[in-house]
């Protein structure tokens, strides 16, 4: 099975790069971060034709993430726990049953913020700690899971060209990097650094300064697997040169393939 986390930066911009992309990387399943659509207006069409049930949590402008699958898509659920009143749309997970295996995905958007400080870094290291206690309730129940998405968080120095550059950053705050290992400290596998490496690996180049051309990117873009899914893990990449094409979002996508 072919899994695939995609920040797409806006539907309605990618409506040529996105069905490109997944008509040439056939992914089985694919959590898109950053649709920025509400669920009536997102185009399912385009999706459907190619053999996807679609699954949205979105939001006008803003935020919103998806899950698209060509296997059904069982118990979807949409929304982090832990806080009723946090209304953006920035969590979606459902379960894909394999041949032997009934996997749940989560896909998610975690929050970027800055500045630092202030009320949205607040949010961010609260919305990593929600994560954590659904993380813990998965493992606790024994459920095969992942979790992928646009994390906006640089793990450690080795994931950014210019790592000086982000030292007050949320991203790459030690009280970030902190959270991150916590997450991981549970028991779980960053899917790419087990199959990886080294620098030099990104998945998000910004616009401005030419950073795609100078190679100035962060590797924000992660999945994490629980220990029952870390052991069907056969590969896991980052198709780096997507951004490189026609109108292509800043980030790209990265993928893993289970041997599920």
């Amino acid at each position: 099975m072919k899994i695939a986390s995609f920040n797409i930066n806006g539907i309605k911009a990618r409506a040529a790069a996105l069905p490109e992309w997944l008509d040439e990387a056939q992914p089985d399943v694919v959590v898109l971060q950053e649709i920025k659509s509400v669920d009536e207006a997102f185009p399912r069409e385009m999706l459907e034709e190619r053999g996807y049930n679609v699954e949205t949590h979105g939001q006008k402008s803003f935020n919103g993430v998806a899950i698209l699958s060509k296997l059904p898509l069982e118990d979807v659920t949409r929304g982090l726990p832990g806080d009723d009143e946090d209304d953006q749309a920035r969590w979606i997970e459902a379960t894909v049953v394999g041949d032997d295996m009934a996997l749940r995905v989560c896909g998610l958007y975690l929050p970027n913020g800055n500045p630092v400080p202030g009320p949205k870094y607040d949010y961010k290291l609260a919305w990593m700690a929600r994560l954590q206690a659904r993380a813990e309730a998965l493992l606790a129940e024994e459920t095969p899971f992942l979790m992928a998405g646009d994390y906006n968080i640089i793990p450690q120095a080795e994931d950014a060209a210019k790592p000086d550059s982000w030292r007050e950053d949320a991203l790459f705050r030690p009280e970030s990097r902190a959270a991150w290992r916590r997450l991981v400290n549970l028991g779980l596998t960053d899917a790419f650094r087990a199959r990886t490496q080294g620098p030099g690996h990104y998945s998000f180049w910004d616009y401005q300064a030419g950073a795609w051309n100078r190679n100035n990117g962060i590797r924000i873009d992660h999945f994490l697997l629980s220990p029952t899914v870390a052991d069907r893990l056969r590969d896991c990449q980052i198709d780096r040169d997507v951004r490189g094409r026609d109108k292509p979002s800043d980030h790209v996508p990265v993928w893993v393939e289970l041997a599920i």
